[in-house]
């Protein structure tokens, strides 16, 4: 049974993604918004404070926004089934790098179930944080429709910039929100 949920959200995530140019996924299958450039995607928590949250994190770490006061917070929203998700990955690890210690990511899986997620991790060679969002309630507080959504908060707390889905590309609009707010 989990094998054929599995390979509904493949098929319906790739013909979302082939059918209408939109890389994103949603959850179970639904439809979701287009990519939009950062500065201009609408959400209602853009200029609130992000919604605090701790879980615990692959590796014994813990993926709290809050404990990062003073930097410059990525919350991705993710699933291992979302083939954007797999390339945005890399892509933020590649940020975290560059920007070493002022910017945090939280990578916070929204699949049902826990499995695959450590490899998911690692297959895309990621270090940051990655937790398992079990029973949806940060997503849900997080309003998040679609994925990859990412959110991204400066460094007093408030959420200024949130993206959903992910191209090739869109890693250069997170650079210039990441710059804005250094």
């Amino acid at each position: 049974m989990l094998f054929i949920e599995a390979a509904r959200r493949v098929v319906w995530g790739g013909l979302l993604v082939g059918l209408s140019g939109v890389a994103s996924c949603t959850p179970r299958g639904g439809g979701g918004p287009a990519a939009a450039s950062l500065p201009e995607t609408e959400h209602p928590l853009r200029g609130a404070p992000a919604p605090e949250f701790s879980l615990p994190a692959r590796g014994g770490a813990s993926a709290s926004p809050g404990a990062h006061a003073g930097k410059v917070v990525l919350v991705d929203f993710w699933a291992t089934w979302c083939e954007p998700c797999r390339a945005s990955f890399p892509e933020y690890q590649a940020l975290l790098s560059q920007y070493a210690g002022r910017v945090v990511v939280l990578g916070i899986s929204e699949d049902d179930e826990a499995d695959g997620i450590d490899h998911f991790a690692a297959e895309t060679g990621v270090s940051f944080p990655v937790a398992w969002d079990g029973d949806k309630g940060v997503a849900q507080r997080y309003q998040i429709s679609s994925m990859p959504t990412l959110f991204i908060i400066d460094q007093n707390g408030l959420v200024r910039y949130v993206h959903a889905g992910f191209r090739a590309g869109d890693e250069n609009m997170v650079r210039a929100a990441i710059d804005s707010l250094l």
